[in-house]
């Protein structure tokens, strides 16, 4: 269970991670005016944030 859990705090940070690039990437190409692709990645990232945090709190409680 621990390792299935790592793994999972693990892909969901990756999850985050290029969430976050594939906004900075659309930021300096500015491909998009209104800016609707820019907060749709906004709150991607802050999603996948949320769900790591609670997979990695799920791993402390099991690990503890």
């Amino acid at each position: 269970m621990v390792t299935f859990l790592m793994v999972l705090v693990a892909l969901s940070m990756l999850g985050t991670l290029g969430v976050m690039f594939a906004g900075m990437l659309g930021l300096a190409r500015s491909e998009d005016g209104g800016g609707t692709r820019s907060n749709k990645l906004m709150r991607a990232r802050v999603v996948m944030q949320g769900v790591t945090l609670v997979l990695f709190l799920l791993l402390l409680i099991v690990k503890a």
